[in-house]
């Protein structure tokens, strides 16, 4: 039985290890240096380096690397080893300060968006000393910031902590103000992370799965997830010992996993962790993500983490759910017991929901992908409109602020901002929607668009950045009031009047809501060209740059390298599918053709005409012309879209002309499919995929 309290946390250098190997004076001054960014002296960082070297020989550890996470969007890691040359051709295990707080890894080699060239190669990471270091395939891994040499953020980590002290700051300009004595506010993050199992052979018989992640091809199994019979289902043998051994190489790494069930479709799951700091759980998620591979292998499975790996079951996300605290561990987003914690908490509340109503566009750009796409708005993932859900008990609360009016369930008559009137508001105050992109869930919102594939990172940073802009607007307001009371409720009733369309608690799956947000004049961005395309919009830009997130050439490169990603990932499934077509589809009808031609031909000595038969080798015939027909057509829209020179104008003709012409080779190969006798097949089907991992 293991100890898992002995266990957990064994393979981190957290603070519990660093108390116990550094001196009390040098653990005192990395501890404030961890809390609040002071700097370290390079004599305290030697001694740091030299006990972090020993923990993590001793955990068999032979090298050390700076471990990032560039904007490919997974993580990066150099190994060096400890060795150093001593005398009589002996070596030295040693570890210094400075290796520990400064590298120099090869910037031009990573994404840039032009940022960097060849003959323009050098970049640094820098120890982020607020994320534990870890030992992981004996390697002592550094978590650290990415930049280049000109100073530009070439990571994602950066950006974040940027947000987090914005963040900070503007939160505790308004906690001032009533009265909080707060010293420090940071946000905190939980990632529940969807993924599907399936089995390795059958994997490694499916170009698509290998190349893009996804099935490009699959018509539908006579069984999908109608039924209902997998969510929370008793989980299978297999992936139960999956389960074990991936929650015991999480819980090593100090990771904490917590729950652990089957999701809605077929070889879907999910696991999901406690809540700690942002940019501690970015980095745990990202580790997280490469440990479900790895550990899959180990029982001949496979972990996908694509956002739509199969056509016509529900996809998986990465729903996150954000809150933001104080030092004291004060929740502010919690509704509290009494009305003064009340009103505060509107404060924050009526902060997020201007937030999202003011920069709909940056968070549909934070979960943009192309693999993102195909989910978003699909029946079973919020749409690509951002709403919020309150539920319907903070809703009328709003209400009657934004109309003056009497709280009914109150019953105390006439509701003024932070007098006793003002009701308790329970924890729980609402249901759950899941339907909803932005959903209140009693002490936190719940992010649900975030793709299962895509770093968390990138939707925190814009999470934190709109909000720390909001507070800030509503800081510079208020520090100028001379009738709190009176100016705290005038502030909150007019934004929330302002930015009541919004709200929204209905069906967001449905038609009439697409219709209804139309009205209201919400974005609607289906494509991921299409919410890049405003990214550089000038209010965004001077956001990021008034709160120092980003600076402008920041921005206009990782918008360029979401777009050539986007536009990388359609030409090669493109590729991979007329590869699909030509070298396996086709030529696996043609040789179940030749085989009921050559029964046909033979029936007919016996009998005159077998038409079932004949009907069947038509029926082929016509859709393998059709096939190729669509293929060809595919190859003309892909290469016209490759010859476009400009990022955003290439992306807008994959999204409008190479993917419908994606989706009809599909739709007449999937007809193909279910015709051909089960060992003439190209390859395993949804039925096989889905359902052999017992």
């Amino acid at each position: 039985m293991t100890n898992i309290p002995e266990l957990f946390g064994s393979l981190v250098f957290n603070q519990s290890v660093m108390k116990q190997m550094l001196p009390a004076k040098i653990f005192k001054s990395l501890k404030l240096t961890m809390e609040t960014g002071a700097p370290l002296n390079l004599e305290d960082a030697n001694q740091i380096a030299t006990a972090m070297k020993d923990w993590a020989i001793s955990k068999g550890a032979t090298h050390y690397s700076h471990w990032f996470q560039p904007l490919s969007g997974i993580t990066a890691e150099k190994h060096d080893s400890f060795i150093t040359p001593a005398e009589e051709g002996k070596v030295i295990m040693s570890f210094s300060g400075k290796e520990l707080i400064k590298g120099e890894p090869d910037a031009s080699s990573f994404p840039s968006g032009g940022k960097r060239s060849t003959f323009e190669a050098r970049g640094y990471t820098v120890w982020d000393p607020t994320s534990y270091p870890f030992v992981k395939d004996h390697t002592l891994c550094i978590p650290t910031a990415f930049c280049s040499y000109t100073g530009e953020a070439l990571d994602k980590k950066t950006p974040l902590l940027r947000s987090m002290e914005a963040l900070n700051e503007q939160s505790l300009r308004i906690l001032k103000l009533f009265g909080n004595q707060a010293k420090h506010v940071t946000t905190t993050m939980g990632p529940e992370q969807e993924y599907f199992l399936v089995d390795e052979k059958l994997y490694k018989q499916r170009k698509d799965l290998k190349m893009c992640g996804r099935t490009l091809f699959g018509s539908k199994p006579v069984k999908g997830q109608e039924m209902d019979d997998q969510y929370f289902a008793a989980i299978k043998p297999r992936v139960i010992k999956y389960m074990e051994e991936l929650n015991n190489e999480l819980w090593k790494l100090g990771i904490y996993a917590k729950t652990e069930h089957n999701e809605a479709a077929p070889a879907q799951h999910e696991m999901a962790p406690i809540f700690t700091t942002s940019n501690l759980a970015a980095d745990q998620n990202q580790l997280t993500m490469e440990i479900m591979k790895k550990v899959a292998r180990n029982h001949g499975l496979i972990c996908l983490l694509h956002e739509k790996p199969f056509e016509g079951v529900n996809g998986s996300g990465k729903h996150n759910n954000w809150s933001v605290a104080t030092d004291s561990g004060e929740n502010l987003f919690s509704p509290g017991k009494t009305p003064r914690d009340n009103a505060q908490f509107l404060l924050f509340l009526t902060a997020v929901i201007k937030a999202v109503d003011d920069n709909q566009d940056l968070l549909r750009y934070s979960v943009a992908s192309a693999g993102n796409d195909h989910r978003l708005g699909a029946n079973e993932a919020p749409p690509a409109i951002m709403s919020i859900y309150v539920g319907d008990e903070l809703e009328g609360i709003l209400q009657a602020i934004k109309n003056g009016t009497n709280y009914d369930a109150a019953k105390k008559g006439k509701m003024t901002i932070g007098a006793d009137v003002l009701p308790p508001i329970p924890k729980d105050s609402t249901d759950r929607n899941r339907t909803s992109p932005f959903a209140f869930t009693g002490n936190r919102f719940e992010f649900r668009s975030v793709g299962s594939a895509l770093s968390i990172s990138g939707p925190n940073t814009i999470l934190n950045a709109i909000l720390a802009d909001t507070l800030k607007k509503f800081a510079d307001e208020l520090e100028k009031s001379t009738d709190f009371n009176n100016d705290l409720e005038q502030l909150i009733k007019r934004e929330i009047t302002e930015h009541w369309r919004i709200l929204f608690n209905g069906n967001g799956y449905g038609q009439e809501w697409i219709e209804e947000a139309e009205k209201r004049g919400l974005k609607n961005y289906r494509t991921t060209p299409k919410a890049i395309e405003h990214y550089m919009d000038q209010k965004n830009i001077e956001l990021f740059e008034g709160l120092g997130i980003y600076t402008r050439d920041e921005m206009k490169s990782h918008s360029d390298i979401k777009l050539e990603k986007y536009c990388q990932v359609l030409n090669i499934e493109v590729n991979t599918m007329l590869e699909m077509v030509h070298k396996d589809i086709i030529p696996a009808a043609f040789k179940y053709m030749n085989v009921l031609a050559d029964t046909e031909f033979k029936m007919q000595r016996v009998f005159s005409l077998c038409e079932a038969g004949v009907s069947l080798l038509k029926e082929l015939n016509f859709l393998i012309n059709e096939l190729s027909n669509t293929a060809d057509f595919l190859n003309k829209k892909h290469e016209e879209a490759n010859q476009i020179p400009t990022l955003m104008e290439k992306a807008h003709a994959y999204a409008k002309s190479v993917l419908p012409a994606m989706q009809d080779v599909r739709a007449i190969a999937d007809k193909i499919e279910p015709l051909l006798g089960e060992e003439y097949k190209p390859f395993p089907s949804y039925e096989d995929l889905l359902y052999s991992v017992q």
